[in-house]
């Protein structure tokens, strides 16, 4: 079952079931998929607009100074796990030579690459950044 069928189906399921913020936060996501031209989206494609979505509702949120919502609780479990920074960081010391690169932050492609949707770009450059300083010391 491909992530759109899978949120039709949630969808009918919150209908069903009575869920008013799930089947809200559905249709708005369908909603999205409908805009896109195509009737029939990949994995990547959903999970691109799903991201989009939430980025979107938490710049909302910050502006009126809340923390969460249902929407966006609802959208991120559509979502792959992301990893950890504890997790880029174990992945950099095992695999990357960081003295082969000019700079640490020219370490991203290839680490993104290995993580490729599942990694923050902003994580990795986080976690580089404190990696650097470390070594530093």
């Amino acid at each position: 079952m491909t992530s759109q069928e899978r949120i039709k189906a949630d969808l009918m399921d919150a209908i069903k079931t009575k869920d008013v913020d799930k089947r809200e936060a559905l249709r708005v996501v369908l909603g999205e998929f409908d805009r896109q031209g195509k009737k029939i989206l990949t994995d990547e494609e959903v999970a691109g607009i799903l991201r989009k979505l939430a980025k979107s509702e938490r710049e909302t949120l910050e502006l009126k100074g809340e923390p969460d919502s249902a929407f966006i609780r609802t959208i991120e479990a559509y979502l792959p796990k992301m990893v950890t920074d504890e997790e880029i960081a174990a992945f950099i010391r095992e695999n990357i030579d960081l003295s082969a690169f000019k700079n640490s932050m020219q370490a991203m492609g290839p680490i993104m690459k290995h993580f490729g949707e599942t990694a923050d770009g902003h994580a990795v450059k986080r976690v580089l950044q404190s990696l650097e300083d470390l070594e530093s010391l």
